[in-house]
């Protein structure tokens, strides 16, 4: 079991720059896949990112790819989304989530995640 607790959401103008950070904890967390997803009400949540905390090895949602970069700091046990470019679709609550498995892409191969944090973007 892997605890997760999400910071930084906000209200930011579209075209703009957010982090969003997420401390993890747990037995053998270094282990996991740690990701991001997101989710609106019209829409099924989201993958975004994804990072194998032991090996650094990274898998990305093609549409965001090139404004969205994930990293971590292993002396913080801290992993980050950094988003550029922020666009008003971006809105949504964003969810930092653990997995066993090596860097899915699916939210249902993840079994512990944040509170979510809600992420506003302003026209």
């Amino acid at each position: 079991q892997v605890q997760l607790v999400e910071s930084g959401g906000g209200l930011v103008q579209a075209g703009g720059s957010l982090r969003l950070s997420c401390a993890v904890s747990g037995r053998s967390f270094t282990t996991y896949t740690l990701a991001w997803f997101r989710q609106t009400p019209a829409k099924e949540r989201e993958f975004l990112a994804a990072i194998r905390w032991a090996s650094g090895n990274t898998e990305y949602e093609d549409s965001v790819k090139d404004r969205f970069t994930i990293s971590k700091k292993n002396a913080e046990n801290t992993f980050y989304l950094k988003m550029n470019g922020l666009k008003p679709e971006d809105t949504a609550v964003y969810y930092c989530a653990a997995s066993r498995a090596y860097l899915p892409r699916t939210s249902e191969q993840y079994d512990d995640w944040g509170q979510g944090t809600q992420v506003t973007v302003s026209a």
